[in-house]
């Protein structure tokens, strides 16, 4: 076989294993009740809004009143409610359960003597995970919209900067929220990929990458360490109000992209220098 033949023949070996992956994680259980609950954020927010202010445009606190007057601001009310922690709790469950999970099954052996290769089994696991973090973004949108489009009216949006858009204009700004915050959970998921390395125990690799992320946001919130802010990986998960400004000011998302980009490089390189010199015993 050629060279060229074999990287045909393993490019397509890997797309099979993606798709693989993906159709095993989006077919259990525990992904599907994920997904559930965090559908049910948006939701619970709209009802009880609809509930306590009786539908009256206006009334309640600022948040609650911009809902009131258009239904389409609970998908960004929600993403705002989700993010420091329905997120990061099913990322982070996810992520942790990539190679421990096979682990404990005690099917990782048998992954490996297929011809996947470590590094192609770990570029899989996180790319897959990367996946469930934009399903579950986009799952919190388009369920906030849809309920709120139902019961509440909607109609033409005015953005943070103080321009109207109408709704094809916003729906566009929704979807780059949801691959703002999808950027935003990559970094935490490779974290998660690197604790899944050390351990055949799925549950302590959750926990770990679980409590990483709240214990980053803690000390993201504390004035006494503000030089440590800018390294956290949380540090810019809230920043996306440039994105509802005309025009937009891409400078946030472009930060963010590039913390999460050097998490991803180094937590990385730490799951394949650990995954590669480790004994697979089951």
């Amino acid at each position: 076989m050629s060279q060229a033949e074999a990287r045909v023949r393993g490019g397509r070996l890997g797309l099979e294993f993606l798709l693989s992956e993906m159709k095993t994680l989006f077919r259990r259980a525990r992904t599907i009740a994920m997904l559930g609950a965090l559908a049910a954020v948006p939701v619970l927010l709209a009802v009880a809004v609809r509930i306590t202010t009786g539908g009256e445009s206006g009334r309640g606190p600022a948040f609650l009143g911009d809902i009131t007057q258009n239904g389409l601001f609970v998908a960004l009310t929600s993403l705002v409610v989700a993010i420091p922690l329905f997120l990061p709790l099913t990322v982070g469950v996810v992520a942790g359960d990539t190679v421990a999970g096979e682990a404990g099954l005690g099917t990782l052996r048998y992954l490996l003597v297929a011809p996947a290769g470590r590094v192609r089994l770990l570029v899989v696991k996180y790319l897959a995970t990367a996946v469930f973090c934009l399903a579950s973004t986009l799952v919190i949108v388009i369920v906030g919209a849809a309920i709120g489009a139902i019961l509440f009216p909607i109609g033409p949006v005015t953005l943070l900067s103080g321009q109207t858009v109408g709704l094809g204009a916003y729906f566009a700004r929704l979807l780059l929220l949801a691959l703002y915050v999808t950027v935003s959970m990559l970094g935490l998921s490779a974290i998660g990929l690197f604790i899944s390395t050390l351990t055949s125990v799925p549950v302590g690799a959750m926990a770990a990458t679980i409590v990483l992320s709240t214990v980053a946001q803690i000390l993201g919130s504390l004035p006494q360490l503000e030089f440590l802010h800018p390294w956290l990986f949380t540090d810019h998960w809230l920043e996306f109000g440039d994105l509802l400004r005309a025009p937009i000011s891409w400078e946030s998302f472009g930060d963010n992209a590039l913390l999460q980009a050097g998490y991803i490089v180094v937590f990385g390189f730490l799951a394949w220098g650990r995954f590669s010199t480790k004994d697979i015993l089951s």
